[in-house]
Parts: C-alpha cells; sequence; structure tokens
C-alpha cells in the first residue's frame, strides 16, 4: 500500500475513532458498534444502489440520470430487476443522503428511520435473497432508551450518528469504486476491531485480529489462485471467511462463502459485513445456529478450504445426547469430545466436512493438543488416519480478551508423507500498543516454513506419526522443536572471586558503620 493511501486510511481511523467517542455518550461501547455499524452498512448499501442503478440507465443512453433525485412513483419502475441482482431496493426517499438531509427538521427521525430500514429489509420478500437481508437492522434500534430518555434527545443522538456516518471520507468525492468498496470494508474492519478491544473478555468472541485470519487463509490455499466454497464453522463477523478475498482477490471464491454463527447479535454483523466487502447475496450463505448440534450446511458440504476460530472449551451436549455419538462427524473417532470442552468436536466437524483436496486451518486452545481422556482418543484417530497436517504454535497475547498461547491445528486428507510438520512461532511477533501482533514478515517466515516442510534449528521439526504415537499422541509443540538455549554460559570460578570480593566489601562496610556507632555514642556520653 502506498504511503498516501496508508495517510488516508491512518485519518479515517482517527475520524472513527472520534467519532464513535462522541457519539457514544450513556450507551455503552459495546452496544453502540450496533449503532454505528448499522448507519455504516445503511450509507454503503445506500450509496451502492445509487451506482448500480446509474450506472445501468446512463449506459442505456442517459448520461444525466441520477436515481437519488427520482420520485418514489418514477423509482417503482426498476424495483423487481433490481432486487433480483441487488438482493434489496431503496426507494428514493429512503435512501441515507436523503434522510440524512431531512433529519434535523424531521421531528419523528426516529419512526422514519424504523419505517426505512423495515421498508429495506421487506423488498427482499419473497425473493431469493429474503434470508440474507431479513433481520439484518434489528439490533439497530432507533427507540432505545440507550440513546436517550425522551424522543427528542434519542432523535438528536441520530442526528448527529447520520451526520457523522455522512462525513466520513469513503466515496472519492461521490463516486463509487473498487476503492470506495476497500474504504467501508475497511471502516467496519477497523471498528470491529476498535469494539473488540475495549469489550473484555467478549471481545475475542467474535473477533479474530487481521493479520491471524489472513494467515489462516494463505495456508488453506497454498499453490491455489482459487478455490471453489470456503466455510467457517464458528464465523463470527465473517473476517476469517473475508481474507480469501484479500489473499485471492475478488471473485476467486467461485461458489461462495458459506459460515454458521451461534450468536444472533453477530450473525447479523456477520451478513452486513459480507455487503461491506460487496460479496452479494448469491454469494454468501451465513446461518444462525448451534453448528455442532443443528448444522446448517449439509448439502453444500465438503469444501475446499476451512478457516475457524471457534471457541475456546465451551460446554456442548457430548454423550448427554445419544444420536451425537452416532452422528457420521464425530462418531469416526470412536468418542465424542468432554462435554465441558467442545475444541475437538468443532475439529471433528470440520475434518468431516473437508474436500479431499482441501485444507483447513484451526486456532485451538493449548489444552487440546495434550489433555488426556477422550481428546487423547480423539488425537490418536488424527494421528493414526494421518489427517494433521501441521501444528503451529502463536504468540502468546494477539486476540482480544485473552493473553493465551493459541495454536493452530492444520487438516488434510490428502498427504504425501506419514508426518505432522511442528512450527514453533512463539516469538514471531511485535508489540503493537497493548496487544502482541504478528507482521507482514512474522506471517511470511510461518508460510515459508509450512510451505518448506522440513526442520529449521529451534523453529520447525517433521516429526513421523509413529514418534507421535510412542509419545501418547501428544502434539504440543514444545515436545518436538526444542527451545533455543538463551542462558549465558557463567565461569565457576569468576562467580565464585566476586561473591568473595561482595562479601569481603561487606565486612569492610559494616566495621566502618560499627565505627562511626562508637564515636557517636562517645560523643554522647
Amino acid at each position: 500500500m502506498s504511503n498516501n493511501k496508508e495517510t488516508e486510511r491512518a485519518e479515517l481511523h482517527k475520524t472513527i475513532w472520534r467519532i464513535a467517542n462522541d457519539l457514544r455518550g450513556s450507551v455503552d461501547g459495546w452496544d453502540f458498534k450496533t449503532y454505528v455499524l448499522g448507519m455504516l452498512f445503511y450509507r454503503f448499501i445506500s450509496e451502492n444502489l445509487i451506482s448500480y442503478l446509474n450506472e445501468q440507465e446512463r449506459k442505456a443512453g442517459d448520461p444525466e440520470f441520477d436515481y437519488a433525485c427520482l420520485s418514489d412513483a418514477d423509482a417503482e419502475f426498476g424495483r423487481a430487476e433490481t432486487v433480483k441482482e441487488k438482493g434489496f431496493y431503496i426507494l428514493p426517499s429512503d435512501l441515507f443522503g436523503n434522510v440524512r438531509a431531512r433529519a434535523r427538521h424531521d421531528a419523528n427521525l426516529n419512526e422514519t428511520l424504523s419505517r426505512v430500514f423495515t421498508n429495506i429489509e421487506g423488498s427482499a420478500n419473497g425473493a431469493e435473497s429474503e434470508d440474507d437481508i431479513k433481520g439484518l437492522f434489528d439490533d439497530l434500534d432507533v427507540n432505545s432508551g440507550k440513546l436517550g430518555p425522551t424522543v427528542a434527545k434519542r432523535n438528536e443522538k441520530l442526528v448527529k450518528l447520520l451526520d457523522a456516518i455522512g462525513d466520513l471520507p469513503l466515496s472519492n468525492g461521490g463516486g463509487f469504486s473498487h476503492n470506495t468498496i476497500d474504504l467501508f470494508g475497511d471502516a467496519y474492519e477497523y471498528l470491529m476491531q476498535m469494539y473488540a478491544s475495549t469489550a473484555g473478555k467478549s471481545g475475542g468472541e467474535f473477533y479474530t485480529p487481521q493479520e491471524v485470519s489472513e494467515l489462516l487463509a494463505r495456508i488453506t490455499v497454498v499453490g491455489k489462485n482459487e478455490v471453489n466454497k470456503v466455510y467457517d464453522p464458528a464465523c463470527g463477523s465473517g473476517s476469517l471467511l473475508l481474507n480469501f478475498d484479500k489473499v485471492l482477490g475478488h471473485d476467486k471464491v467461485r461458489q461462495g462463502f458459506f459460515g454458521q454463527e451461534i450468536n444472533l447479535t453477530t450473525y447479523n454483523l456477520c451478513r452486513i459485513n459480507m455487503f461491506l466487502h460487496d460479496v452479494n447475496y448469491e454469494k454468501f450463505d451465513i446461518a444462525h445456529g448451534d453448528t455442532l448440534t443443528d448444522p446448517a450446511h449439509w448439502d453444500d458440504e465438503p469444501f475446499e478450504a476451512i478457516v475457524s476460530n471457534p471457541p475456546y472449551s465451551i460446554k456442548w451436549d457430548g454423550d448427554a445426547n445419544p444420536l451425537l455419538i452416532n452422528d457420521p462427524r464425530f462418531s469416526p473417532a470412536g468418542v465424542l469430545a468432554p462435554k465441558s470442552k467442545a475444541d475437538l468436536a468443532f475439529t471433528m466437524h470440520i475434518l468431516s466436512w473437508l474436500a479431499v483436496n482441501g485444507t483447513a486451518a484451526i486456532v485451538e486452545y493449548p489444552g487440546v493438543l495434550y489433555r488426556g481422556g477422550a481428546e487423547q482418543k480423539i488425537r490418536q484417530y488424527l494421528i493414526e488416519n494421518n489427517y494433521v497436517d501441521a501444528v503451529i504454535q502463536l504468540p502468546p497475547d494477539l486476540f482480544f480478551g485473552t493473553t493465551i498461547a493459541t495454536c493452530i491445528i492444520v487438516l488434510k486428507k490428502s498427504k504425501h508423507d506419514n508426518a505432522t510438520l511442528f512450527i514453533d512461532a512463539s516469538s514471531e511477533f511485535v508489540r503493537s500498543g497493548n496487544k502482541n501482533k504478528l507482521t507482514d514478515a512474522n506471517q511470511q517466515k510461518i508460510l515459508n516454513a509450512f510451505i518448506a516442510r522440513k526442520g529449521i534449528d529451534h523453529f520447525a521439526r517433521l516429526v513421523d506419526n509413529t514418534v507421535i504415537a510412542e509419545n501418547g499422541y501428544n502434539i504440543a509443540i514444545s515436545s518436538y522443536v526444542e527451545q533455543k538455549n538463551t542462558r549465558e554460559t557463567v565461569d565457576i570460578q569468576v562467580l565464585n572471586a566476586e561473591i568473595a570480593r561482595i562479601v569481603a566489601r561487606q565486612t569492610e562496610l559494616r566495621m566502618q558503620i560499627d565505627t562511626i556507632v562508637a564515636d557517636l555514642e562517645g560523643e554522647q556520653a
């Protein structure tokens, strides 16, 4: 990225930070994110729609056409075709810019916005895009008491919010290009990161740092210029999935992005994120629900690339549900992950839905690498069937809400050897603010070792699976990659001489102190 673009990006981030803090007021930062992100989304789809319709009409021979200036009645002509193409429709009077222009003088602004959001979602009713649009504005409650104790106070806050989002320099002088989309997407990611950093423990539950997301995507597409379908069974806000666009390029995921998310608010944010990154409704299928007990994509698997950062060691039904041991996703291991630790249940689910020519990269809690009981038996199944391609130790303190040093397990069904690669990247970071960060150079070093698949002193080791079996199927990186000895060698004779010198000096000082004390006592006598 050029210095000019970096400067623009830094300025945009500063502006967003100021807006978020200026507008928040009595609304908790974590709650207020839905207002800022929701309004950003409203502006994006409005401007995106204007750009699309203007381009269509100008190509048809009307160079002066401006959709935003049409009457609602005249605009109805394009509804059906536009919904089919874009997935939604917004009448001119309901566009972000037009609502914003009237907002300061609209005593019923909250009702206006509520109606607009209902109309946008309703425009998809009966269309193929209905499930992708439904509920997108549910969390943007314009009548919430959190915005203010009275309608007037709430509307005052909503006016400020519309103005602040409208003033963000995102549209390159009113145009709408790929750079515009990049700016909207970047603004969204920055907001997500900002709110994650202030959300305490919950921050890491919906947001994976961009550099980790990028590393996972890069691992799963080594040697490929495009992939068929990508999947994340615990997709959060969708940042892992969307990094395939960054790594491969736009439209290089041929059949689209698939994911499932159990948290309703985060599920809505994920779908918003897809639109903001110019992934049209027919190219994503994000479902709401519990992936482990009610998976939504049976008819879409297998997937060529799977990335995931599942919640760490959460509870699940496990053997309390008699159906799960016969579930084809879990039954091959002959045992279920413990009810108190669902980590390897996600791993088994991912393996089951992985294509024969595919790769999965999963962020894992480190305990899954060495804990005994049912988890050891699942690891045994994975190693004996040669599904574990690599285990990568990440640095500590990368994720929001935890300082734990996580790891990545890479799964493949078609390997060229019967061994597992271990990479110790625990030192591959720089300190940035109050968190550690994987730089581009750190990522590249890990990726180079992953591709080379050979030993590197104190960094990587390729271990035959028979050795892992002899070690009780323990796949903790520290068991196989020798740490560099950073301790200085000490000359014991020099050390003893120094100790003797210190003791002699201590004795000398004590004698001097005793002499001074004796002199003082003599004077007092």
